[in-house]
């Protein structure tokens, strides 16, 4: 009779343990890439001109991070988008060592990994200095990360920058 009473209750047991068992990735899902976004400066200091030749759109960035502490992830086919559905695709290698960091910047330049910079080869800004949503997708279109802002609600200290994950 023991065995028949126990048995009921490690089954409950072990569906318990299971059930807890897939909860868990299931609402980490959002964060499950080793790559996210670290921060951005939305609003470029000084005056706002997209001029290719003496603007200041290369003073926006957004900062993406290898929050990994083994893998390296190689950033081609990486997508960043904003709510507008302005996009950049990484086109080129540029593989991120664990720990490490790349700033993707506006305006025209040269790509650098000892410099930790891609330009995006475009004088146009693409964040909103008010508010604006800030999307970041994996090669094959799965979320990596995703922020939204607003200058009033985030950006407490008013220089434009915005800190995401430390």
């Amino acid at each position: 009779m023991r065995i028949s009473r126990t048995l009921p209750i490690a089954a409950a047991v072990a569906v318990v343990g299971v059930l807890s068992l897939t909860a868990v990735p299931a609402q980490a899902a959002e964060y499950s890439s080793a790559l996210k976004i670290k921060g951005v400066q939305y609003d470029a200091p000084g005056r706002d001109s997209n001029k290719c030749s003496g603007g200041n759109t290369k003073d926006e960035y957004l900062t993406i991070k290898n929050y990994s502490k083994t893998a390296k992830v190689n950033l081609k086919g990486y997508v960043v988008k904003d709510a507008a559905g302005n996009k950049f695709t990484f086109t080129k290698n540029h593989t991120l060592q664990p720990g490490d960091y790349i700033k993707l910047r506006g305006g025209r330049g040269t790509d650098s990994d000892a410099g930790n910079v891609v330009y995006r080869q475009n004088c146009n800004f693409i964040w909103n200095n008010d508010k604006d949503t800030i999307y970041f997708y994996k090669p094959g279109g799965a979320r990596a990360d995703v922020h939204a802002y607003t200058k009033k609600a985030n950006d407490r200290d008013g220089n434009g920058y915005i800190t995401y994950h430390g």
